[in-house]
């Protein structure tokens, strides 16, 4: 099926961005740990990385791809460039304006990202110098999101799943700079890697550029025009970034009551960073690739093929989420320990950090169902039905993230994993919204292999739960501090690994795929 080489396309860059994006991730810890400069860091990045993750990963498409699908359909190539073109000047002429405003107003902007940040001007001050150098990379993202969702509704998924490699070869780079000089712990360090940022986004625009020249799709420049094509775009994409961002903001506002705590917004950070994993690799895949493949199925009037993909779609998410939702659950410990506690990383903050590692874990696959679902409404031009579920979910998150916060405050327990414990209620809330209306609709109807084989899914994904937990404390002595950096990796991963042939021999065993679906799928 195409539907899944895509997905093993998107799905398999992601994995070389995450993998290099782990490599970052463990260079950031050592170099930083969890103190003030990574905080600073960390709250720097926060806007871009927003923007990235929200634009990047699908939420502005989710307006933009269902009506370039509906021009490239039924009018031409020609009409869906101009689409683009008239999409493009007004997206820049606001991000342009936006980001002036939000540079030369970052010190109160910064009030609000981090309110507890003002206990310490040091940390205030590095976090908005940071933040205002790497902001210009909001414009580059936004249109590399726009490229992106032209080459996707093409079929052209390469270009568009790389350009986080590039972000994550960039950062190291600078990482490596920083180190060559001698700066280490130092708030040097924190300025090098936002002016990586910056260049990270320069570079990223070129690769699509060069990607829709490759392709024959160049996008002209023009005067930014308020067209009916730009109004129709205005009126699906406020709703749907909110829809289709829900996840990001939750982080954005957890990061903003995680800065009363010392410390918080790092755990918070490697922690995400973690579960982020799983969910880039399957959700991130099955976003970019579900929208443009529904909005083609509907302008066909082919009702029983988007339902059948959807179908197929969830069937592959959870394949693949659940287990690795139970193995970050189940040993979350030896995973943060193997891959961040050396150098500046302490073994008080690995406890921090797998504390929230475990929740976010619990709402993985609520947050892959979001991806599944969404697409449904926005290839039917619906962004405002999503966006009233995020909203709902995201007053559910706040208000517990508050409350459970302060909370857990009060009786001594760890107060940002309240917040995580908040950020998972909020997913499943949303993902379970969205599931409802789309059946009550109509529009999604479990078919049989489906309702077989979920059930099926959690046995397995269950006794290879079991399995690691008994399995783990084995595997202690080879994780100590002590221990080389290779053998504290190389144990962590021949755990997960074991893990993983076990879930997939026991999953064959009771049916819950076959070998033969994979090979005519790949085959086709």
């Amino acid at each position: 099926m195409k539907l899944y080489r895509a997905f093993f396309t998107v799905g398999g860059l992601t994995l070389v961005s995450r993998v290099l994006g782990f490599m970052r991730d463990v260079m950031f810890a050592a170099l930083l740990g969890a103190g003030p400069i990574a905080e600073a860091f960390v709250v720097a990045f926060r806007f871009p990385n927003l923007f990235r993750r929200w634009f990047g990963e699908g939420a502005f498409n989710a307006a933009f791809v269902p009506l370039f699908a509906k021009r490239l359909e039924g009018e031409g190539k020609e009409a869906a460039r101009e689409f683009a073109a008239e999409a493009m000047a007004g997206l820049a002429f606001v991000l342009i304006a936006l980001s002036a405003v939000a540079m030369i107003a970052m010190p109160w902007l910064m009030m609000g990202l981090a309110p507890g940040f003002l206990a310490s001007p040091e940390k205030f001050d590095l976090a908005v110098t940071m933040s205002q150098i790497a902001f210009p990379y909001l414009l580059c993202m936004s249109l590399v999101a726009l490229m992106s969702g032209v080459l996707n509704s093409l079929g052209k998924f390469a270009e568009s799943s790389s350009i986080s490699i590039v972000l994550n070869v960039t950062l190291m780079g600078a990482m490596g700079l920083a180190w060559l000089l001698g700066y280490g712990n130092d708030p040097r360090t924190g300025l090098v890697l936002a002016w990586g940022i910056f260049l990270a986004g320069v570079l990223q625009l070129l690769l699509l550029i060069d990607g829709l020249r490759r392709n024959g799709f160049l996008i002209a420049i023009r005067r930014p025009r308020l067209t009916p094509g730009v109004r129709d775009l205005i009126r699906l994409g406020i709703p749907g970034v909110v829809a289709g961002g829900v996840t990001q903001i939750n982080i954005v506002i957890g990061g903003m009551i995680a800065s009363l705590q010392a410390g918080a917004v790092s755990y918070l950070f490697y922690a995400d960073r973690l579960y982020e994993l799983p969910l880039a690799i399957v959700g991130i895949a099955i976003g970019v690739v579900l929208l443009p493949s529904i909005s083609r199925l509907l302008r066909a009037g082919d009702e029983t093929g988007a339902n059948t993909t959807q179908n197929r779609s969830l069937e592959f998410a959870m394949f693949l989420t659940i287990p690795a939702a139970v193995a970050l659950a189940v040993i979350p410990t030896e995973i943060v320990s193997a891959l961040f506690e050396r150098g500046a990383f302490k073994p008080a903050d690995t406890a921090a950090v797998a504390a929230c590692l475990v929740f976010f874990a619990l709402g993985l696959p609520a947050f892959v169902m979001i991806k599944v679902f969404s697409p449904a409404y926005f290839a039917r031009e619906d962004t405002r039905t999503p966006m009233r579920y995020a909203a709902i979910s995201l007053t559910v998150n706040t208000l517990g993230s508050l409350g459970l916060f302060f909370l857990f405050r009060s009786i001594g327990w760890m107060p940002h994993v309240g917040i995580a414990i908040a950020t998972a209620i909020g997913g499943w809330l949303n993902a379970l919204l969205l599931w409802r209306t789309l059946v009550r609709r109509g529009h999604f109807i479990a078919d049989a292999t489906l309702k077989r084989t979920l059930p099926l899914i959690v046995l397995a994904s269950a006794a290879m739960g079991a399995a690691l937990w008994v399995a783990a404390p084995y595997v202690g002595p080879w994780l100590d501090r002590g221990q080389a950096s290779v053998v504290r990796l190389g144990a962590v991963l021949g755990l997960t690994g074991a893990g993983l042939v076990l879930y997939v021999a026991f999953a064959w065993a009771i049916g819950a795929f076959r070998l033969s679906q994979i090979k005519a799928a790949m085959r086709r």
